[in-house]
C-alpha cells in the first residue's frame, strides 16, 4: 500500500446532506441500480481497507435488509468489523465481529494494530463518525452525492465541522447521476 494508514467515512447522500430517509430506508439510492463506474470504484476503495467499523442503526439495517440471520453467507465484509452498541445484538454466523462501546479512541488504536498498515472504514452512521472526527481520527470523506433531496431523516454528520477546515482533494463523476466527492480533514 502507497502512503500512510487512513480512516475513511466512505458513503452516499443526497443532496440535502442525508444517509436514509426518515424510515431508515435507502430505496431513493437503490433506484439508481448500477451506475458506471461505481462498482469498479467501491472495488478498489474496499480492496485497501483492513476493518469496518459502524454503529449499531447500520448494522441493524445491514441484518434486516439483507437477511444476515438467515443467509450468513451475505455478510458482505472478509475483514473484521467493530460494532459499536450499548445493546446486545445478534450475531452474523461466520463474521468477524466485534461489539464495543465507550469512546471511539482505544477501539481506534485497537483497529489500527489490526488492519497492518491498511485503512479504515467508517462504514456509518454519521453520530459514530462524528465522534471520530471530535477525537482528530477521520483522515478523509468521501461522498458520492445522489441528485435527490429527502428533506429529513438521518443526517451524514450531525456536526458542525468548521476546523479544521475540509479540503477538496478529489472530484468524479459517475454516469449523469452521482459525483463523488473525497475531503481531507486538514
Amino acid at each position: 500500500m502507497v502512503g500512510r494508514m487512513k480512516t475513511h467515512y466512505y458513503t452516499a447522500t443526497s443532496l440535502d446532506g442525508y444517509l436514509a430517509d426518515q424510515d431508515q430506508s435507502l430505496d431513493w439510492l437503490f433506484q439508481f441500480g448500477e451506475i458506471e463506474g461505481v462498482q469498479d470504484n467501491y472495488r478498489q476503495f474496499i480492496d485497501q481497507v483492513g476493518a469496518v467499523a459502524m454503529g449499531s442503526t447500520t448494522y441493524e439495517w445491514l441484518l434486516e435488509h439483507e437477511t444476515l440471520l438467515e443467509d450468513p453467507e451475505k455478510w458482505p465484509y472478509d475483514i473484521p468489523a467493530w460494532i459499536f452498541s450499548t445493546r446486545d445484538l445478534p450475531v452474523v454466523d461466520g463474521a468477524d465481529i466485534r461489539f464495543v462501546q465507550g469512546d471511539v479512541a482505544p477501539v481506534h488504536a485497537e483497529m489500527v494494530d489490526a488492519v497492518d498498515g491498511e485503512n479504515i472504514w467508517l462504514v456509518g452512521g454519521g453520530d459514530l463518525v462524528g465522534q471520530f472526527h471530535d477525537h482528530g481520527l477521520l483522515d478523509e470523506i468521501i461522498l458520492s452525492v445522489a441528485p435527490v433531496t429527502l428533506g429529513s431523516g438521518a443526517p451524514l454528520l450531525p456536526r458542525r465541522i468548521t476546523s479544521p477546515s475540509l479540503k477538496l482533494v478529489d472530484v468524479q463523476k459517475h454516469g449523469d447521476v452521482f459525483v463523488q466527492l473525497t475531503y481531507e480533514i486538514q
